[in-house]
């Protein structure tokens, strides 16, 4: 008699997949403004209360202000992941902060735009359906849709047992925003003599893992557990610190400055994979280059801990790690050391670290 086989015995339990869908509705919900995040139009599963539907509502003007708010409004999408710093989670069984990451990586992006992030939506891929560990990283989501100013409206759990070995995962996220064509901010504006002007980054934030993991774990040997005493905490407290969200910080100061009225911020740029040269250099027009005053910042000591440790060069520090600053704003002088004061009102330390001057686009240090 032929085997039989089932969808249990493929590696899919589906019995474990209601299990996380339950688990993870409240994470959602917390995140959903109900008066713009449409309920499905049929029952969802049984004891859910926003899950179901095929796909997600979200209404853009439920009390007729987005009309008057927006002029021309411009959607805005992004999407990214949260790279091999997944690995330090695995290694540390600790999932309920790199979902704040995944959500930074795209919203940080997406205000750069001077957009409003509106809707998030996340992928999620492992072996196998592990309900407990999906929850703590839709808690981590969520928690940074809060933050965020977003709404988690839904997503997709994949379970791969041919693709991922046990302990392996994946996660990629998806955002949409908008933005007043008007308002649009694209570094167009900038000119020379701008200030650039950088906020403080929380560490690593997402970016140089494969370096750091080798670095840390291959060549120095350490594990997460492991306390080192000049970060004042274990490896994997410091390897896992969630990457800072720019949303509610940067919007506050581009409300305090919209673009069409003052015209004072002339380019935002998040800093992540290419460290400040890359990423400052990518906003810069013809004729405009930034110099930058090494020192003119306090640098986290993860930063000058990992570079003694893995013998760095500093212009690979600079390439592949953020350096302390995981945003930066270029604007007109004058108003700079009012932004400055904002940011820090707002509970993120920035400094005037650069200045635009003549010169083909990109970023010196010295």
């Amino acid at each position: 008699m032929a085997e039989q086989w089932d969808y249990k015995k493929a590696g899919l339990d589906l019995g474990k997949y209601e299990d996380t869908i339950h688990r993870i509705q409240s994470h959602l919900a917390r995140t959903q403004d109900r008066t713009r995040v449409l309920p499905p139009p049929f029952p969802p599963r049984k004891g859910g209360k926003g899950v179901g539907g095929f796909a997600s509502l979200f209404d853009l003007d439920p009390s007729g202000l987005f009309s008057k708010k927006y002029e021309h409004p411009v959607l805005v999408t992004c999407t990214d992941g949260v790279g091999s710093k997944l690995k330090v989670a695995a290694l540390a069984r600790k999932f309920d902060t790199v979902g704040i990451d995944l959500v930074g990586m795209s919203v940080n992006d997406l205000i750069c735009t001077g957009g409003e992030p509106l809707v998030f939506l996340d992928y999620i891929a492992m072996p196998a359906d592990d309900p407990p560990m999906t929850e703590q990283l839709v808690k981590g989501i969520a928690d940074g849709c809060v933050e965020a100013e977003c709404s988690l409206v839904g997503g997709e759990t994949a379970i791969l047992p041919d693709f991922y070995q046990p302990g392996d995962f994946d996660m990629a996220g998806f955002c949409t925003g908008v933005v007043d064509k008007p308002e649009v901010i694209d570094g167009s504006r900038i000119e020379v003599g701008d200030a650039v002007i950088g906020l403080a980054s929380s560490g690593l934030h997402s970016n140089g893992y494969s370096l750091v993991r080798k670095i840390v774990f291959d060549a120095a040997g350490l594990s997460v557990t492991d306390h080192v005493p000049e970060l004042g905490k274990t490896v994997g407290e410091e390897l896992l610190t969630p990457t800072r969200l720019y949303v509610k910080p940067v919007r506050r100061v581009l409300a305090h400055y919209p673009v069409k009225k003052k015209g004072v911020i002339h380019g935002l740029a998040n800093i992540t994979g290419g460290g400040l040269p890359d990423n400052l250099g990518r906003i810069m027009p013809p004729g405009c280059r930034v110099q930058v005053k090494a020192g003119s910042w306090p640098v986290p000591p993860v930063f000058g801990w990992l570079q003694r440790l893995g013998n760095v060069a500093d212009a690979e520090m600079r390439r592949v790690f953020n350096g302390g600053v995981g945003f930066c704003v270029v604007a007109a002088p004058f108003f700079a050391a009012s932004i400055v004061e904002q940011f820090e009102k707002l509970g993120v330390p920035a400094w005037v670290i650069g200045e635009v001057v003549a010169g083909e686009p990109g970023v010196d240090v010295g």
